[in-house]
């Protein structure tokens, strides 16, 4: 049997131990305590070792401030060209200010979803599907600013928001084919003709070059034959007939030899006055020797 004294003694050590117990809090790295007293916030224990009152303070909500992910939503939307698609998002974030999350909102993943999916609905809805196929990361980053907005007041920090599929109907589907079907023979027909083109282009290019050739040289030909005739000219001029009455000789005495050495050729026609023509160059020859 304990002294009436020892047994008091006893009685205040439990005391004590108790009030130690409930007077000091030690919270996690990942979570933080909202405190009560008398059903009223008092305050929110951060990590590590805290104290509060016994019996009057009470740990009424443990919340984790790790970084959290919504369940993958799929809702429907109508784009600006009225082309029903299926958008699945995905949502992450993470309580800042428990406080505010657990006395101003009761189910905070499913407030998050459905103000992410009329944000998604609102903003597909200013695009067209051509838009919200290119300009996807757009969206991310304007549904996310909006998000954030939205939920500013619950102490909720809005990490990242992603589109992760954009899907259409089958009947949707089909028509897109056969646009892009038809675009492809567009651009197939256009580079064809584009290619005829350019082949009549180029081909313009070398008949005109070689008319250009064909000038060129017929030019230097007659440039020839002028010099040519203004050397037998100035011959004439300083020799008298006898010089052009030569050259006519010795082009006679030339084709005469160009005849006869035809291939193929038993037998030669000789004009009349061949003779004469070789007389006149011999006599010419004789003379100017």
């Amino acid at each position: 049997m304990l002294p009436e004294g020892g047994l008091t003694l006893l009685l205040l050590a439990i005391f004590l131990i108790i009030c130690i117990a409930k007077g000091v809090k030690i919270v996690p790295q990942s979570e933080k305590y909202v405190v009560e007293r008398f059903g009223r916030l008092r305050s929110v224990l951060g990590p590590g070792i805290n104290f509060i009152v016994p019996f009057l303070d009470v740990v009424r909500h443990k919340i984790s401030i790790l970084e959290r992910q919504l369940p993958n939503a799929t809702q429907d939307a109508i784009t600006a060209d009225n082309v029903l698609v299926q958008v699945e998002t995905s949502v992450f974030y993470r309580i800042l200010e428990p406080e505010k999350t657990v006395y101003r909102i009761r189910d905070v993943d499913a407030a998050i979803a459905t103000t992410v999916a009329g944000i998604v609905r609102s903003g597909i809805g200013e695009m067209e599907l051509d838009e919200v196929q290119s300009n996807r990361q757009q969206l991310i980053a304007s549904i996310k600013q909006q998000v954030e907005d939205a939920v500013d007041n619950w102490g909720i920090e809005v990490t990242r928001a992603e589109i992760l599929d954009v899907n259409l109907d089958q009947a949707t589907r089909d028509a897109m084919l056969q646009q892009l079907n038809a675009e492809r023979a567009r651009r197939a027909q256009v580079t064809e003709a584009e290619g005829h083109k350019r082949a009549v282009e180029l081909q313009a290019d070398a008949e005109l070059y070689a008319a250009e050739q064909s000038a060129k040289a017929r030019r230097i030909e007659a440039d020839a034959e002028a010099y040519a005739t203004g050397v037998v000219a100035a011959a004439i001029r300083e020799n008298g007939l006898e010089a052009a009455q030569y050259q006519v000789a010795l082009k006679q005495v030339e084709a005469l030899v160009a005849l006869g050495q035809g291939e193929g050729k038993q037998t030669v026609v000789v004009p009349a006055n061949a003779i004469d023509a070789f007389a006149d160059a011999f006599t010419m020859l004789k003379g100017k020797g």
